[in-house]
């Protein structure tokens, strides 16, 4: 009988996934997903967390629980750093202890430790950790590590290309391509975690709401690593948070480039590391006298709200570029 395990569709999902279903396939594994975010399982997150906690990860609790009864084992690596001396944010520290201590009675954790910060090699370790679940045959779990990299390199691709991440999932996953409304020459930087911007509940289809107002659309993980790192050195001290890095040294960027014609930051409620990189990009955006909108989510943000403060953010950028007179976007 063929063993499965189950990835919840949170949290980082959206940036490693193809990586992580292409290594279990390779091991002989079948992997099942617990789908899109939808009332229920927000409903189910938030019922069995403490309100402290921020709402991707009561959104990942209500994916884990939707996955209970339906897998072996359920996927949750415990994402120290995926960068040197950088890490990510304590939630992802601290993951599976906050899962195994919440009394849900889930399926044992695949757990493993991955902390690239001083040894980029033990994204390999991890991997070897993950395959002894399954079989004791080294040489299969190298293969099957390998392809899944190649997997990784041409999601990465695609990203560079110009996909979002859901796009560049849906393409590797053989759903096609979404697209978006009719142009109306305004490009529009939304900064965010990819757990937030790509989870239409969270976000309650922001991108896809800004599309269809002719927006193009140009998230942090669409600018090359390079201009990242570039936005970055305006700062007098480096950040240690990967992802509050990346929103950061894209705002920085975009607004010594130009390129974009505002700027929409959005937030989780109580998320502190957000709270103080939002802080900074929202006086660096001033100061730059950019459009700019901070939207701070949570289970109890409004669809028709969100919809109004949109079309009137859109409506304000596309009156103030037409006074302006002037043909290219982030002048």
């Amino acid at each position: 009988m063929q063993i499965t395990v189950g990835i919840p569709g949170a949290l980082l999902y959206y940036e490693y996934f193809p990586l992580w279903k292409a290594f279990l396939e390779g091991l002989g594994v079948k992997v099942i997903t617990s789908g899109s975010t939808n009332k229920e399982i927000v409903n189910l997150g938030v019922s069995q967390t403490v309100d402290e906690v921020c709402l991707p990860v009561k959104v990942f609790f209500g994916h884990a629980l939707i996955l209970r009864d339906k897998v072996d084992y359920l996927f949750v690596p415990r994402m120290v750093s995926v960068e040197k001396k950088a890490y990510t944010c304590p939630k992802f520290l601290g993951l599976p202890d906050m899962l195994r201590n919440a009394g849900l009675d889930l399926p044992p954790l695949i757990e493993t430790t991955v902390d690239l910060s001083k040894k980029p090699w033990n994204l390999y370790r991890a991997a070897l950790d993950i395959g002894q679940h399954f079989t004791d045959d080294t040489f299969r779990i190298l293969r099957a590590y390998r392809r899944a990299v190649q997997v990784w390199r041409r999601f990465r691709e695609l990203v560079a290309r110009g996909a979002t991440l859901y796009e560049a999932i849906e393409i590797l996953e053989g759903r096609g391509k979404s697209t978006g409304g009719p142009s109306l020459d305004l490009t529009v930087a939304v900064l965010g975690h990819p757990y937030i911007l790509y989870d239409a509940q969270i976000s309650l289809n922001l991108l896809r709401k800004l599309r269809s107002l002719g927006a193009r659309v140009i998230t942090p993980e669409q600018i090359p690593a390079q201009d990242i790192k570039g936005g970055l050195a305006h700062l007098q001290k480096p950040l240690f948070w990967t992802y509050e890095k990346r929103i950061l040294g894209a705002a920085l960027h975009l607004l010594d480039k130009g390129g974009v014609d505002g700027i929409i930051n959005v937030a989780s409620f109580g998320c502190g590391p957000d709270s103080m990189v939002g802080e900074i990009v929202e006086r660096k955006v001033r100061k730059g006298r950019r459009p700019f909108m901070l939207l701070t989510v949570d289970e109890h943000t409004g669809e028709a709200g969100l919809a109004t403060r949109l079309e009137a953010f859109i409506d304000m950028i596309a009156r103030r570029k037409a006074r302006a007179g002037y043909g290219g976007a982030g002048h």
